[in-house]
């Protein structure tokens, strides 16, 4: 599957239709992709920002507690802690397109991702199986998650990929070159070190 399938999937929905009328100044800021192996926890969501300038329409939101992200207009926060800020929207394609608020921690301008942009995941998948032969490393994929990024004008997809034995691994693949630029491999149990540390 490549990623303008998901984002046709997008742009047909109602809800987007309704926000990016609603909001004709947001973009394409990241997006978040999740490919289960072994079960079936895949997920696709696109992240839009909405420059500070403008307004946004909320859709309601009854359990507060959706996918871990914060909402904007929580009821612990004051109106002017999200004062200067960009708002970020996420579409959650699971679960039909639902359009989720999502919490801005910083001033960091989130740089504009074109609509254009098209890769296909089984090749990035390929790509990571074909590193973990070079690197000696037997252990099986289970899951894959993706971040999709613009950092200084490129695009990148920042991931951590979840192998059998507690191992995990991390990556950075650049997608103008179509190449793995960053590869470690951790375990589970280094992970838990560096929490017991701080």
């Amino acid at each position: 599957m490549n990623l303008q399938f998901y984002l046709e999937k997008l742009k047909v929905s109602e809800e987007y239709k309704k926000f990016m009328k609603e909001n004709p100044s947001a973009y394409l800021c990241s997006g978040f992709f999740s490919i289960d192996k072994v079960g079936k926890d895949n997920k696709q969501h696109f992240d839009f920002c909405v420059p500070q300038s403008a307004t946004i329409s909320r859709p309601p939101n009854p359990d507060k507690t959706i996918n871990k992200k914060s909402l904007v207009n929580s009821p612990n926060k004051s109106s002017s802690d999200s004062e200067g800020k960009s708002k970020i929207i996420s579409f959650q394609l699971e679960e039909n397109c639902k359009m989720i608020p999502i919490e801005n921690f910083g001033e960091k301008k989130f740089e504009k991702i074109s609509e254009e942009i098209d890769f296909d995941f089984s090749e990035v998948e390929k790509m990571i199986e074909e590193k973990m032969v070079e690197e000696k490393i037997n252990n099986k994929l289970q899951k894959i998650l993706l971040s999709l990024q613009k950092l200084d004008g490129k695009n990148f997809l920042v991931g951590t990929v979840f192998i059998s034995g507690l191992g995990m691994i991390k990556v950075k693949v650049d997608l103008e070159k179509m190449e793995v630029i960053d590869f470690e491999k951790k375990s589970f149990f280094d992970v838990m070190k560096v929490v017991k540390k701080k």
